[in-house]
């Protein structure tokens, strides 16, 4: 079975992904073709989440494991088939490409095609520019400015946008995904 998945950015709402990718493949070669797509690094820490119809995290598969001394379910991206922990269309992911900031691409499985299969994973329609991978080297970088002997971080606006989260723009995000996906 063929797995369709839409991908899209809080940070550039003009970036979208359309990602085909067959359903036994592994997580990790899904993370390689979005990577490729957006033109990131692979040499950085990144994860999926999936999750509830309300975005909330329910599992984590990472690239390798992080000797977490937890009674969670480990799922390691190159031993996790998609189709172990993702079946449903409509299902959410979030893509985590920057865990310095807590940075990443909203996924959504759009369409499922039984019956096919895909040797290689295939990025069917790439729109707009991916937001700037790595925002942590520009915070690490900055030096703290001091002024009448108050510190204050040499960061402005732009870093950390206009608010900390807008619900309607993610409320948009979704519906789009959904008229997208004929629901």
């Amino acid at each position: 079975m063929i797995y369709k998945f839409l991908v899209g950015s809080e940070e550039s709402e003009n970036f979208k992904l359309e990602i085909a990718i067959d359903s036994s493949d592994t997580f990790l070669r899904l993370r390689n073709t979005i990577l490729d797509a957006a033109g990131y690094d692979k040499n950085q820490m990144d994860s999926f989440v999936v999750c509830d119809e309300d975005w909330t995290k329910e599992k984590e598969v990472t690239y390798y494991d992080m000797d977490t001394d937890s009674d969670e379910d480990i799922w390691i991206m190159e031993d996790t088939p998609l189709d172990e922990l993702v079946e449903d269309e409509g299902q959410k992911l979030k893509f985590v490409f920057d865990y310095m900031t807590d940075r990443y691409f909203y996924m959504i499985l759009k369409e499922t095609v039984p019956g096919k299969s895909l040797h290689d994973p295939l990025c069917q329609r790439k729109e707009g520019k991916a937001p700037q991978e790595m925002l942590a080297a520009d915070l690490l970088d900055s030096k703290p400015v001091k002024i009448d002997d108050t510190v204050i971080e040499d960061l402005d606006e732009e870093f950390y946008g206009e608010n900390a989260f807008n619900e309607e723009e993610l409320a948009e995000l979704n519906d789009e995904f959904r008229e997208e996906n004929g629901e």
